[in-house]
């Protein structure tokens, strides 16, 4: 099967194990098949079409079925006092192709995606249905590798930990809950207005980099009492939209802990 999928993307560079993935490929071939895009194996040669070890839409279907299983069982861990119908809604979000789409652009999976000409210029890269069903395939080939506690974390770490923020305030939400995880600017706004603290600003300080590769800078803000405004957050990323919404989740974060009370510590009365 594999040497089917070799044959698809010949002329391509051996793709190799990369860091984001914090796992060592004993069988590379799987990861380069994971990145593997329909519109390369059709170009590369048509013939091979039909073979389903030309590209990544098999492994999609082991990773959706890995992710839900590993969502599942973490909602279950971390939210054991939920009904079956919230702990189905959460995992509804984080599973949703919107979702996942997101976390792929923010780790930047497109940049390692083997795609066709035709594809590369009609900006596959960040097309969100595509990067959601690659990090599928990833996933797929994270445990075909590594087994189930890889994929797990890898899920753990780029899926569900980032959105814990959102998963507590969804459960706070009850009936309200839109179910939209990874929306990380509704979910401050939302706190916000709940707080009385007012309406966030976005402000973009920076950007850098040359037009193909821009990065952008953005810090949220709110007004304080005095009338000026507090800075919450800053974050970056490769258009204004990520980077608002890393730094609304970053802002949102923050509000959380600062909210929690604080541990007094006893002290001892002399009698």
């Amino acid at each position: 099967m594999t040497t089917r999928h070799k044959k698809a993307g010949q002329s391509e560079k051996k793709t190799t194990p990369a860091p984001l993935f914090d796992h060592h490929f004993q069988r590379p071939e799987l990861l380069t098949w994971a990145l593997t895009h329909r519109s390369l194996a059709y170009e590369t040669n048509p013939d091979s079409l039909p073979d389903p070890a030309a590209d990544n839409e098999q492994l999609e279907f082991v990773g959706d079925a890995v992710l839900g299983l590993v969502v599942a069982e973490s909602l279950f861990h971390r939210f054991s006092t939920s009904r079956e119908g919230e702990l189905t809604r959460l995992r509804s979000s984080l599973v949703s192709r919107r979702h996942l789409g997101e976390v792929a652009a923010r780790i930047d999976l497109g940049s390692l995606l083997r795609l066709g000409r035709g594809e590369e210029q009609s900006g596959g890269r960040r097309k969100p249905a595509l990067l959601a069903n690659a990090i599928e395939a990833v996933i797929a080939a994270l445990y075909l590798d590594g087994g189930l506690d890889v994929a797990r974390a890898f899920i753990e770490k780029h899926i569900i930990e980032p959105t814990l923020p959102d998963l507590h305030l969804a459960m706070q939400g009850g009936d309200t809950f839109s179910g939209a995880i990874g929306d990380h600017k509704s979910a401050l706004q939302e706190h916000l207005q709940a707080t009385g603290a007012g309406q966030p600003h976005y402000v973009l300080t920076d950007q850098s980099g040359p037009d193909h590769q821009k990065r952008f800078r953005v810090e949220v803000r709110i007004q304080d009492k005095t009338g000026g405004s507090r800075a919450l957050a800053e974050s970056e990323g490769t258009t204004k939209k990520q980077a608002q919404q890393d730094a609304a989740r970053l802002a949102f974060q923050r509000l959380i802990s600062e909210s929690q009370p604080t541990e007094v510590a006893a002290v001892e009365v002399p009698e």
